[in-house]
């Protein structure tokens, strides 16, 4: 145990050693860093390096990645702070306010509410794989987390972003089969159907996931300061010492795949949504696209902040911070929003919440008036 520690210390020490010296070129050691490097490295000469860690990694480096973060940015962190923590505390409440509701609300019970718990769950983990670690980054001087921690995070971040546009496309499809197909819609969305259906979001995930992360894994690191608020995977694969053209292909491919496939799906799903409504007469069409309307929201919030995080990553002229609020955007924005849209949208959603209030906290919600 004590020559593990000792090893960690002076990997620590000679990484840091290596990273000032590659920033701030041409500085000097100070008089008072020189005596620690050298006590370090002469019990590096003494201690066995440990090799219980990943193999793929290069034996100077520690065992583990830290998280750059927005260190640059002083005083205002704490700004950023406050607003994130704010932000994730109504993410968790809204979400989880959906998905109480939704279970014990009877009139709540018909597939379109079933997929939306889901997606609020979706939403919650989602953003819990993140947020915590980026606010726990604000607090300490340097964050650190561990290589199996870093890609745990990396392969969760990708496949809960995934699935959660896989079950927008799942909506997408309950709208069309509502619209389009009123008189079979209980017989095609039954209980089973639901849960495969929802079963085959989470499957899709996963499938555009595993590939690249794997890859990822397997990748030799020379370097492991990531450039991020977290374990971004273009970001982790920066610091690979040999090339990762294949990685990057592979990457972007799934990711494609991804975006496509969904995107292609709920515009399908749309476009026959938007022939049937035509031949509807002028109330009727009005009352399917009001049902309609808080998905549409979502779906373009979700795909334009994707957008906007692949034209950052890919114009040279945005600094790593603004990438890393970009990027906190995107991932907090949509699970941000997803409860405030439906509520505001869905008068059902928004009764059985002020009832569910009402109850919790008599005479702490007005009533409404119809």
């Amino acid at each position: 145990m004590m020559q593990d520690a000792v090893s960690l210390e002076t990997k620590t020490i000679i990484f840091l050693r290596k990273t000032l010296s590659g920033a701030s070129k041409g500085e000097t050691q100070t008089s008072e860093e020189a005596p620690e490097l050298n006590r370090a490295a002469e019990s590096e000469s003494d201690v066995q390096r440990s090799s219980s860690v990943n193999t793929t990694w290069e034996p100077d480096a520690p065992p583990f990645f830290v998280i750059q973060g927005l260190a640059n940015l002083g005083g205002e962190k704490m700004i950023l702070f406050v607003v994130l923590l704010l932000g994730y505390v109504i993410i968790l409440a809204g979400n989880s306010m959906i998905i109480f509701v939704v279970l014990t609300e009877p009139k709540l019970s018909s597939p379109m509410y079933f997929f939306l718990s889901n997606l609020s769950f979706v939403d919650i983990v989602f953003t819990t794989t993140t947020i915590p670690n980026m606010l726990a980054g604000f607090l300490v001087p340097m964050k650190t987390i561990s290589i199996s921690g870093c890609f745990l995070q990396m392969y969760f971040f990708i496949q809960l972003a995934v699935t959660g546009r896989a079950i927008l496309t799942v909506m997408a499809y309950d709208r069309y089969v509502a619209i389009c197909n009123p008189l079979r819609y209980t017989a095609i969305m039954t209980r089973p159907t639901r849960v495969l259906l929802v079963a085959g979001a989470w499957g899709f995930g996963t499938f555009c996931t595993m590939p690249p992360c794997s890859m990822a894994w397997d990748q030799t690191y020379c370097v492991n300061v990531v450039r991020h608020g977290w374990c971004d995977l273009s970001s982790v694969r920066r610091l690979v010492c040999a090339d990762a053209s294949v990685d990057n292909i592979v990457s972007i491919s799934f990711a494609l795949v991804a975006l496509l496939t969904t995107g292609v799906l709920i515009l399908t799903s749309y476009v026959l949504i938007g022939v049937s409504v035509s031949r509807m007469g002028v109330g009727q069409g009005l009352k399917a696209v009001t049902t309609c309307a808080a998905h549409l929201t979502v779906v373009s919030i979700s795909y334009s902040s994707a957008a906007f995080v692949y034209i950052s990553y890919r114009v040279g002229n945005f600094s790593p911070e603004v990438r890393i609020v970009v990027s906190v955007l995107y991932a907090a924005l949509t699970p941000f929003l997803n409860p405030i849209i439906y509520s505001l949208r869905n008068k059902e959603l928004r009764e059985s919440i002020r009832k569910t209030l009402t109850r919790i906290r008599p005479g702490a919600v007005l009533p409404t008036k119809d």
